[in-house]
């Protein structure tokens, strides 16, 4: 395993150790950023690093290290400064790397409201400056700390440097008693230039970029020496207040330009994310041209009362998001298209590529999406919207940006060889050559070779032994392989009955080479010790396609023991009935994940595999939450019509950390439905069968009392 493996192929043992690894190398990143002001990774690399370390946390979620990097903001701060506790935690943003992030955070912006498309939500949008995080307490007008982000928590007390920057008032008039205004203090290029001659001049150290000069200037222990340095500062957000500066953010930014703070004139309102990208188009073409340094664009939602409602996540707002410039970009020759066959059975294109530098990494495979990207027309030759036309032998471009594996972002066509021919992707498998098929909508061809198929039955094995599933010690992924490999593990049950086949006898499993007493005992214990099992565990394990690890425990608690979920999905095999109503009226599922859950038990082959696993275990039913004194404990409530005081998603969080179950459909088994305006079906139906419904005062009223 190499820090460039994919997150997908890595087993929960590598996950482990690469968070390790990403941890150590993420908090020295951050001291030498925050601390030292002396950064050795690029931006873009300690993007990539931190995404990274995301996309591994949401794969295997019980491996987040209690120092994940994820929950870390800044760094410590540092000796020689006295230490300053922030009354409102100075937390960092998370960001967006190309147009459709930008465009995710206007939906989920909207849905996490229960706003419609059409419906009017304004954003600011302003260049992120590349500088050094402050923050100013000012009381009765008076510049009274000054303190740097630190840690998010606390930081370090730069009170005496902070007045010595032209940009930053001492004193203002009109203001709250309390008023804590947050911004970004910079260098500029030019600024930077004298600054350096003078450093070279005097034999000193010349800084490396405009940022680490600023930094390191505000944070000297002689105040003269940061007067010296010709510092600014944009004031663009506050902390503590005693009273509101406005209702929209762009107003409370021109109230901060009213008291004598200087504000980034490219601050502009946005109407839509179609919006927000055309000005980060024309802030990206101003870039070389501003006189100090920015990485990006930030967009807020601008009204407060929204941003409040919005809340926070454990280190970033959910109302804002950093739009990052590109990383750099490199071109290249393609060299061959390689087809890689998942768990799922999924066909994925992997570009080969003549070795190239990319951000500081050398990049020799990147990923080029699916067979429409590649393919660029469709079977009656028709453009197909974002297709490419990829050929081996093109001269293409690779981006690193804030993904793990690079992509192949553009192929230059002035540069493409005479001979070169479309790409055929193939309609077999390249591992067991069963037909691979695209089903209606879906931009993916698959296997159906199902578990005849290598690629599948090894990586579904690897599936059920990863951290999230069934995770046993000692059976990793190289282990899978081996065994599988040797023909001793076929299928999930084999592995419970390891220890009958190979435990004595000829093969005895301590007799393989890498194998002795001791390691054969352990793993045969710790197989012996996953027979007992959660629910919502082997769900996961069985690797049904599109159910997740989230879906799984929403599936484990709405059936509660394995009986009755195997007896339902048997009951809903036609997709039709009660039964199939009851399986895609549980929030979060649907008519798709639940079509592949009773396809699978649907099928002989899988369903007998299954029911082999299932001989070997004791399943443990799910655990209710305690709940007493609850009025909808147990009960099945549904939700339809607009509510007016809470958004649909925060009715359902507050529903189920009562022991509610959440549905989205009426039907006999529902105990409650609550009503906004514009009930329609689900209201009359619910009549119909003579089921409790409250108006939303009347649900509020109800869970209350509680």
């Amino acid at each position: 395993m190499t820090s460039r493996t994919d997150v997908s192929k890595l087993t929960a043992r590598e996950a482990e150790t690469e968070l390790a690894r990403l941890a150590e190398v993420l908090s020295k990143a951050n001291a030498e950023y925050h601390g030292q002001d002396n950064p050795k990774l690029s931006d873009a690399e300690y993007d990539a690093l931190k995404q990274r370390n995301a996309q591994i946390e949401f794969r295997f979620p019980d491996l987040k290290r209690p120092d994940s990097p994820s929950d870390q903001v800044g760094a410590a701060p540092a000796e020689g400064f006295s230490k300053v506790r922030h009354a409102v935690a100075m937390l960092s943003l998370s960001n967006a790397f190309d147009d459709a992030d930008v465009r995710e955070f206007e939906t989920r912006i909207r849905k996490y409201l229960g706003l419609e498309e059409d419906a009017a939500l304004e954003f600011t949008a302003e260049p992120k400056i590349d500088g050094l995080s402050l923050s100013l307490r000012y009381e009765k007008g008076h510049l009274v700390q000054a303190a740097t982000r630190g840690d998010g928590s606390v930081g370090e007390n730069v009170t005496a440097n902070a007045r010595t920057v032209d940009d930053i008032p001492t004193e203002i008039e009109n203001a709250p008693e309390v008023l804590e205004v947050r911004g970004e203090v910079y260098m500029s290029h030019d600024a930077f230039a004298a600054l350096n001659e003078r450093q070279n001049a005097a034999g000193g150290k010349a800084f490396a970029n405009p940022r680490n000069a600023a930094a390191g200037s505000l944070r000297q222990l002689d105040a003269e020496i940061t007067r010296s340095r010709p510092l600014r500062f944009f004031a663009y957000a506050w902390g503590a207040l005693s009273g509101p500066l406005a209702e929209t953010q762009k107003d409370a930014i021109e109230r901060l330009a009213q008291f004598g703070f200087s504000t980034n004139p490219l601050t502009v309102l946005c109407q839509s994310s179609k919006e927000m990208l055309a000005h980060y188009a024309r802030i990206e073409t101003q870039r070389a041209t501003l006189g100090y340094d920015i990485d990006g664009v930030v967009y807020k939602v601008n009204d407060l009362g929204l941003q409040d409602r919005l809340g926070f996540r454990s280190t970033t707002p959910r109302w804002a998001v950093a739009h990052k410039f590109p990383a750099e970009l490199a071109w290249t020759t393609l060299l061959g298209i390689d087809i890689q066959v998942g768990r799922t059975g999924a066909l994925s294109p992997v570009a080969r590529l003549q070795p190239v530098t990319v951000g500081g990494v050398v990049v020799s495979n990147a990923t080029l999406h699916n067979e429409d990207y590649i393919q660029g027309r469709d079977s009656k030759g028709q453009q197909i919207r974002g297709g490419k036309d990829i050929r081996v032998g093109d001269w293409v471009q690779v981006y690193r940006a804030g993904d793990v594996i690079p992509k192949v972002a553009d192929v230059d066509l002035s540069k493409r060889p005479e001979d070169s021919a479309p790409f055929m992707f193939p309609d077999r498998c390249p591992e067991c050559d069963s037909d691979a098929i695209r089903e209606p909508g879906d931009a993916v061809r698959r296997c159906t070779g199902g578990m005849i198929c290598p690629a599948q039955a090894v990586e579904k094995l690897k599936h059920f032994v990863s951290r999230g599933a069934f995770d046993i010690e000692g059976l990793g992924a190289k282990q899978v392989e081996q065994f599988h490999s040797d023909g001793w593990i076929a299928e999930p049950a084999d592995i419970f009955t390891l220890q009958d086949r190979y435990g004595s006898g000829a093969k005895q499993l301590k007799n393989r080479e890498g194998w002795g007493d001791k390691s054969a005992r352990n793993l045969f214990q710790a197989i012996e010790e996953k027979r007992s099992i959660p629910l919502d565990r082997v769900i996961f394990a069985l690797g049904i396609r599109h159910v997740g690890d989230a879906a799984s425990s929403l599936i484990a608690l709405h059936y509660g023991t394995w009986d009755a979920f195997e007896t339902a999905m048997r009951d809903a095999a036609d997709q039709a009935g009660p039964v199939w109503d009851d399986l895609i009226g549980i929030d979060g599922v649907g008519a798709v994940m639940a079509g592949s859950l009773v396809s699978a038990f649907a099928q002989d082959r899988e369903r007998a595999s299954i029911d082999r696993l299932v001989a070997e275990l004791e399943i443990a039913p799910v655990e209710r939450p305690d709940t007493d004194g609850s009025p909808v404990a147990g009960k099945t409530v549904v939700f339809t019509g607009s509510l007016e005081k809470m958004t649909r998603a925060e009715a359902k969080a507050r529903a189920e950390r009562l022991g509610a179950k959440v549905s989205g459909s009426v039907s006999a088994k529902t105990d409650l439905l609550v009503a906004g305006p514009g009930a329609g079906s689900k209201a009359r139906k619910a009549a119909e069968l003579g089921i409790e419904t409250l108006d939303e005062d009347g649900w509020l009223a109800l869970i209350d009392a509680t």
